[in-house]
């Protein structure tokens, strides 16, 4: 089958810009949008305008936000997603029998997305929340995903997205990566040690359904919670074990 052509439509382009714009700024005005994919102050009102009337910009005075139309949308959509409907569940056990923040992610477009947290009763603030997105090279829940990718796919992925570190602790070294990859698939689970976010430590293990990776689970804790010199063997095991319950979940309800 010949590859679909790619011919981006530039007014589509351009209400997505301002749409990320009002996003990142949490609310702007006409004059702060001009120049955005180089729009005049005209172009930016109509595209505004035309966004309003469809329900996904609202206007307080000047001052434009986006709507909880884009809420509809992804809720719409992540209830749509069998890791979401049948893993939230044991996500709420995990955090309840842990007492830590337990995180639900998968990838799309080469990057990790939140699809659903559940907090006990010592979880940490972090700045993650549903819908949030993230490098894979870099968060325990990531690299369980990386690891049960094609060695292909996780180039490319490396090839979009790069290595930036964000601690000393980021594996930036593209060889180093691949090695971290195959530790996680021999062992079964991802560690992340301090490697997005000083004083934090993750345990994630890989949600499988055959030979395809749908996601990840994971539980996040400030390093000496977790251990500095090693992650407790008890706790690794209650992560895989809910990984392991909600990879026999999907099974049965494909199966089924």
């Amino acid at each position: 089958m010949a590859k679909e052509a790619n011919h981006p439509v530039r007014t589509t382009e351009k209400s997505l810009a301002l749409i990320e714009r009002l996003r990142e700024a949490d609310g702007a005005r006409i004059r702060d949008l001009v120049g955005v994919e180089g729009l005049s102050k005209g172009a930016v009102h109509n595209h505004l305008s035309t966004l309003r009337e469809h329900g996904y910009v609202t206007k307080d005075g000047e001052e434009y936000r986006l709507s909880l139309q884009f809420l509809t949308l992804g809720g719409h959509t992540r209830g749509r997603t069998p890791l979401y409907r049948y893993g939230r569940a044991k996500a709420d056990q995990l955090a309840a029998d842990t007492g830590m923040l337990t995180n639900l992610v998968t990838e799309e477009n080469g990057r990790g997305v939140y699809l659903y947290q559940a907090r006990g009763d010592y979880a940490v603030n972090l700045d993650t929340h549903v819908g949030y997105r993230i490098r894979l090279h870099y968060t325990g829940v990531g690299k369980a995903i990386l690891a049960y990718l094609d060695r292909e796919r996780v180039d490319e992925i490396v090839d979009e997205w790069g290595l930036p570190m964000e601690t000393e602790n980021t594996i930036t070294d593209r060889a180093e990566l691949h090695a971290e990859l195959d530790r996680i698939r021999e062992r079964g689970y991802a560690t992340d040690h301090e490697e997005r976010t000083e004083g934090l430590a993750c345990i994630a293990a890989p949600i499988r359904l055959d030979d395809e990776i749908l996601g990840a689970i994971s539980i996040s804790a400030p390093t000496q919670r977790l251990g500095n010199e090693g992650f407790d063997e008890a706790i690794v095991g209650e992560v895989e074990s809910t990984a392991n319950e909600l990879a026999l979940d999907l099974k049965y309800r494909y199966d089924g």
